[in-house]
């Protein structure tokens, strides 16, 4: 049987790029069939990461069958995966962020979690001597995911080996990081095509606080304002898709890749409350930026309260 590569839902540049990357190590170095999977529509940035090293685009699938084989990249949160995920035969899962529960398997599984910015830094220390086989578009794919979730080393969840793994990995490909970064924060910044309800459902994550479910909705971008613009309407669309997903609140993130900091959108008192006691911030209107906020995994999550 194929083994299906996936990350999460809502897939950014690293669920999209690394299930390919695992993908091709499964394929190409271990000799088992494997192909790489998506769980909705990449966002724009991984598109241009797909087109720039001409990488097809995975097949996007709702579900997965029962006993059907998968590994697990970028998140081991079920709410972030198929209906069926505990249906299915995991076989391992490679991923960076917090150990969340609730996954069940069929018998023991390879389980690799590290605390580094990016799954596919920790690809590229378990491929080890085989990234001397690995071909150039697939190396891409893996700067392109390395440099998106360090934001090109400003997030604090860069470590010193997210960054020397880039250095290698564009030394290799003669890229010059800052102008590249660059190309991949303006395709992450072009939203002008996309609707409001697929603007706050594009990279966000369901996350609860004392019973209270949130759509926690981030967009990194180097034009903040093009999205700030869209605000009123933005804040509108919130109660809609809220209602259709299932939670109480979308809180919406608008991450200043440049400036460093985010602007969180404030609809209702709730938001207001919310942003007060997890921020230390005063809110005196409908946004208030936060300094140096840049992490959804480091500094938003951990700090919401109610």
């Amino acid at each position: 049987m194929t083994v299906q590569v996936f990350g999460h839902k809502s897939p950014d540049t690293d669920s999209t790029g690394s299930p390919i990357i695992w993908a091709w190590y499964l394929n190409e170095i271990k000799g088992i069939a494997a192909e790489a999977k998506l769980l909705g529509e990449p966002n724009t940035e991984a598109a241009f990461m797909l087109q720039r090293w001409n990488l097809d685009k995975p097949e996007i699938i709702a579900d997965v069958a029962d006993d059907q084989a998968v590994v697990i990249v970028d998140t081991n949160n079920p709410a972030e995966l198929p209906a069926n995920i505990n249906g299915a035969d995991v076989q391992a899962i490679i991923d960076h962020h917090k150990l969340v529960g609730g996954l069940e398997t069929k018998g023991p599984i390879d389980i690799t979690i590290r605390p580094l910015a990016c799954t596919a830094t920790i690809m590229y220390d378990l491929i080890g001597d085989d990234m001397a086989k690995m071909p150039e578009a697939i190396k891409g794919a893996a700067l392109t995911c390395i440099l998106s979730d360090t934001l090109e080393f400003r997030s604090p969840t860069t470590t010193d080996h997210d960054r020397a793994v880039s250095e290698k990995l564009a030394a290799d490909l003669g890229i010059d990081i800052a102008a590249y970064a660059a190309d991949m924060f303006a395709a992450k910044s072009d939203v002008s095509s996309f609707s409001d309800a697929e603007l706050l459902r594009m990279d966000s994550k369901e996350y609860a606080v004392e019973g209270t479910k949130f759509r926690v909705s981030v967009l990194e971008t180097t034009a903040p304002a093009v999205v700030l613009d869209r605000q009123a309407s933005l804040m509108e669309t919130m109660t809609t898709v809220a209602t259709e997903d299932g939670v109480d609140q979308v809180l919406l993130f608008v991450v200043d890749i440049l400036n460093e900091e985010a602007t969180l959108m404030v609809p209702n008192d709730l938001v207001k409350s919310v942003a007060e006691k997890s921020f230390g911030v005063t809110v005196e209107g409908d946004s208030v930026v936060l300094p140096g906020v840049m992490s959804r995994k480091k500094q938003i999550i951990p700090n919401l309260k109610l």
